[in-house]
């Protein structure tokens, strides 16, 4: 998958998560996933497989699924844990906390931030 590719299929992820279309980002996440495993990254796999667990916990949420919110929910937790790692182009840090906020029902959902390829934080439209 080209650069140009890829990151097309974040953002089109990030979109749809953000709208709250948590299979729809799934699928997409999912995609960038499965490009990640065939070139032998399962550091990096294992975070997007993080995030494909977190659309799909916060899909089980919005069906009234506590025990798939539970379940996939650790799951994600556990997957997403640590530092910010570089060569993810999603912020991870805050969106774990958040996440776990918010499966615990004490929060919103999180969001999906883009990273840009100096790290910092995207500002452009549909991420705010």
């Amino acid at each position: 998958m080209t650069p140009e590719v890829r990151r097309a299929h974040v953002t089109r992820a990030r979109d749809l998560f953000n709208a709250g279309e948590y299979w729809l980002a799934h699928e997409a996440l999912e995609t960038v996933w499965r490009s990640i495993i065939s070139d032998g990254d399962a550091a990096a796999a294992r975070v997007w497989q993080g995030l494909i667990q977190a659309a799909a916990a916060l899909l089980h949420q919005q069906h009234g699924n506590s025990h798939g919110v539970t379940t996939v929910g650790r799951g994600a937790l556990e997957k997403l844990a640590g530092r910010q790692r570089p060569d993810v182009e999603v912020e991870t840090v805050r969106f774990r906390a958040q996440l776990e906020r918010a499966l615990a029902g004490d929060a919103e959902p999180p969001r999906l931030e883009l990273r840009g390829a100096d790290g910092e934080l995207r500002t452009d439209e549909g991420n705010r």
